[in-house]
């Protein structure tokens, strides 16, 4: 006992057993024909009891039957497949190193980030993986239901897209039921005549083509086609097994680099909504300016001091657009201020001059000088005209805007408050800085945002004080310029 339990510790049998495919088919053999022939005898002897008060052979009989039934089962060739596969999978050595199989797979495509490398890079590992020569991955493209070349070890990069014959949907339908590997020699199917003219046999001694699909849950990203094998050597069990598990893999792969190609097309285009939605916000804003200027131009255009501030608010807006146009010319370069020591009055008048004038409001200055801020004149009065415009769009029926600067160290404060329709609370704290929010009828949803852009890159910060039917004032606060 104490031997025993010293061999145990020591773990001496603890040892990787892998008895042969011939010792085992033997043994399981054995094994079936014993419990058989034991199941037999003991049908045999019920027989004999039954049949005792007659005279037919009835024990006989029963033994014949058995005994040919026996030889039909031992001969049956599904039998000895299953058993083969049974052995294969888990008695059989393993013919692959898989810790070295997918180590491989992982360094040639963790890297990769175009999914025609990808595809070649796969091919090219399950030609060395499985020894077959001739490997091509097909891509399908579920708008035309066509397959295009993704990869291919033995077909040139210039392959053309297979355009099936007859109905693609057919086609497409057919390659989306496959769940298993194919041997598409022995089909007799027309989607499997097609894949066999699409990846032609070189060798007559590399053995069966074999196809294979490429799914990501419901969805089939394509079909991987292997032939001529090294020495023909036909594709067993354990080949499969390992086919379908780098399928999987394949199609995972596949799947991440499309996802990962959509959502970088959308964040471009997602930049480029909002890039393009600060110019046409600008556009809106000098179009309002000018619609303003003309629209007063016929009461007012016998009046000189009208029609010279006409002719600079024009000017100004033509100067704007230029501005604009030079900016397009720029927009791979990075967006940012240029913020220098500046008079926040000075800036603040000259953007109330650049909003006009609408008979129906009436604007009340409340300056008081404040000392030089860090402020990008340019874009500050883009940012303070877009305010007055907004309390202009609240007040439809006419009412006051009062605009006000202080002082507020370490901050320079401009100020402007309407008379207007407020806004909720939960529009403020959820929508009121994000693009594409808004609750004008005709707005673009992109003013707000693109002054907290602005006042963010100057390092400021913008409040909001309001409530529904109770008007809106919003205050600016830029940092003072350090005393020199």
């Amino acid at each position: 006992m104490l031997m025993g339990v010293a061999l145990i510790r020591t773990r001496i049998f603890d040892v990787d057993v892998y008895p042969s495919h011939a010792l085992v088919f033997g043994s399981v053999t054995i094994l079936i024909t014993g419990a058989y022939l034991v199941i037999v005898g003991l049908a045999s002897h019920v027989l004999g009891l039954l049949s005792a008060a007659t005279n037919l052979p009835v024990k006989t009989l029963g033994v014949t039957v058995a005994l040919a039934g026996l030889g039909i089962l031992l001969l049956s060739e599904q039998l000895r497949q299953r058993l083969r596969f049974l052995i294969s999978r888990h008695l059989h050595r393993p013919t692959f190193d898989y810790r070295q199989v997918w180590s491989t797979f992982t360094q040639r495509t963790r890297s990769l980030i175009d999914e025609d490398a990808f595809c070649r890079a796969v091919s090219h590992w399950v030609s060395e993986t499985f020894s077959t020569l001739a490997v091509s991955l097909w891509r399908l493209d579920p708008a035309t239901e066509q397959l295009t070349l993704g990869g291919s070890t033995s077909l040139p990069t210039s392959s053309p897209a297979s355009a099936p014959t007859g109905n693609p949907e057919e086609f497409a339908k057919a390659l989306r039921a496959l769940k298993e590997p194919v041997n598409i020699d022995h089909s007799r199917d027309a989607w499997a005549a097609r894949l066999r003219e699409i990846h032609p046999s070189v060798f007559p001694t590399g053995g069966n083509r074999v196809a294979l699909p490429l799914r990501a849950g419901d969805d089939l990203l394509g079909v991987l086609i292997l032939g001529d094998r090294v020495s023909g050597i036909p594709f067993s069990a354990e080949d499969f097994d390992l086919l379908k598990c780098a399928a999987d893999q394949i199609a995972s792969g596949l799947l991440g680099l499309q996802l990962s190609r959509q959502r970088v097309r959308s964040k471009e285009m997602e930049a480029f909504q909002t890039m393009s939605a600060f110019f046409v916000h600008d556009l809106k804003n000098t179009a309002s300016t000018l619609s303003l200027t003309l629209r007063n131009l016929q009461q007012h255009f016998s009046d000189p001091a009208f029609r010279e501030d006409a002719l600079r608010a024009v000017g100004k807006s033509a100067q704007h657009l230029n501005d604009l146009i030079a900016r397009l010319t720029r927009l791979r370069q990075e967006w940012r201020v240029s913020a220098t020591p500046g008079n926040l009055v000075s800036v603040t008048d000259s953007a109330l001059e650049a909003a006009g004038q609408d008979p129906r409001v009436q604007v009340k200055k409340e300056f008081t000088e404040v000392p030089p801020v860090l402020v990008d004149a340019v874009q500050m009065e883009k940012v303070i005209v877009n305010l007055v415009l907004n309390s202009r769009d609240a007040m439809p029926e006419g009412g006051q805007i009062r605009v006000s600067t202080s002082h507020q160290p370490p901050w320079g404060v401009v100020a402007v408050t309407d008379q207007g329709c407020g806004m909720s609370p939960d529009f403020v704290r959820l929508s009121l800085f994000r693009p594409f929010q808004t609750t004008k009828r005709n707005g673009l949803g992109i003013g707000m945002f693109h002054s907290k852009t602005i006042i963010d890159a100057h390092g400021g910060r913008m409040e909001v004080e309001t409530a529904p039917g109770q008007g809106t004032t919003i205050r600016v606060y830029l940092p003072l310029a350090p005393i020199s």
